[in-house]
């Protein structure tokens, strides 16, 4: 009969690659396999912090309803219709179980690419893509736009609009061959403006903004009322953001071409911001215009929980992601368009 001192002797034996494949098997079982219940109890809690809510009609006239597949179920007695802690949520109506959802988080929060990620997890590579717009969407629902108060940082970083995974047939636009660069050059339509503030604290607000270069008009109605009374935004030279502090009655700090600083007021971290976001989207090869507001919200969880043991992130990532009232249909990622503030 193997013992612990037999098994670790036996353990010592094997190749690295064995070894590595040992840890994360027992990972799985360990920490995965516990976090399930965690992520069952977290959910609850949160989403009924205040009562329970009908997620159909908003009624708090809710009572419980039975079990099925040991799932505790309620009925609205309202609207009539019946739901579970997780409906309308990024797992909701899912065929798999949730350790392959946390299995999954992990891959993300690791940034394993789509094909060793549908590998680990064991799901088709579709599937895998459309899990993680599912989490996106509902990550974005739960961080919402965000708020920034006193000394703020703005700027604008441009990513080229892209149509992959759009058939030719319904491009707006003859396709790139690949490696090709935009055809106009500078700023123009053929660009996607994600406009970007934060202050001193780390709060960020990192939304698309529109196409080519943006107005005033455009930056007051993303940011009127997500930036402080009060606050002093240090800014580039652009002419936009002149008329936006005017027009919200914001103490306007602009930093002059060829400057870095001017005492206290810089855009120096916002810039080194924009630098971490564009090596980050670089591994993707390429981005879809249509979910590029997805992986803004994606790198802003990870730049807030960048701190936290990766076992924790794992969890917290998919408590938040079913803690939202978000469910995307897969039919509904075919339609989809750009979003812009």
């Amino acid at each position: 009969m193997p013992n612990i001192k037999s098994i670790l002797t036996d353990t010592q034996t094997l190749p690295l690659n064995q070894i590595e494949e040992l840890l994360s098997l027992l990972e799985e079982a360990l920490v995965l396999g516990s976090q399930v219940g965690q992520v069952y109890e977290e959910v609850k809690e949160f989403r009924f912090a205040k009562g329970k809510v009908c997620p159909h009609c908003h009624s708090e006239l809710v009572s419980r309803n039975g079990k099925y597949n040991g799932k505790q179920r309620y009925i609205c007695k309202d609207c009539r219709k019946t739901f579970t802690d997780f409906t309308n949520s990024a797992t909701y109506r899912s065929k798999k179980s949730l350790d392959k959802w946390l299995k999954y988080a992990k891959c993300m929060i690791m940034g394993l690419s789509i094909r060793k990620s549908a590998k680990i997890v064991g799901i088709n590579i579709a599937t895998k893509f459309f899990w993680r717009h599912k989490i996106l969407d509902c990550i974005s629902a739960f961080l919402g736009t965000g708020d920034a108060e006193g000394v703020i940082e703005a700027d604008e970083i441009f990513f080229a609009e892209s149509f992959k995974g759009t058939r030719p047939s319904n491009m707006p636009r003859k396709s790139r061959k690949r490696g090709k660069a935009i055809k106009k050059r500078g700023i123009s339509k053929e660009q996607i403006c994600v406009a970007t503030a934060m202050d001193r604290q780390g709060n960020l607000v990192i939304e698309p903004l529109c196409k080519g270069r943006m107005t005033h008009r455009e930056l007051e109605g993303l940011y009127k009322v997500h930036i402080g009374e009060n606050s002093i935004l240090c800014t580039d030279s652009h002419k936009s953001y002149i008329q936006f502090a005017i027009d919200c009655n914001l103490d306007h700090k602009r930093i002059k071409t060829g400057k870095h600083k001017e005492g206290i007021y810089h855009i120096q971290h916002v810039n080194a911001l924009h630098s971490n976001l564009k090596k980050w989207m670089g591994r993707f090869n390429g981005v879809a215009s249509k979910y590029i507001s997805n992986y803004m919200y994606w790198f802003k969880w990870l730049r807030t929980f960048e701190t936290e043991r990766d076992s924790i992130k794992t969890k917290n990532f998919i408590v938040q992601s079913n803690v939202a009232y978000s469910y995307t249909k897969v039919s509904e990622f075919k339609t989809r368009v750009p979003q812009f503030n």
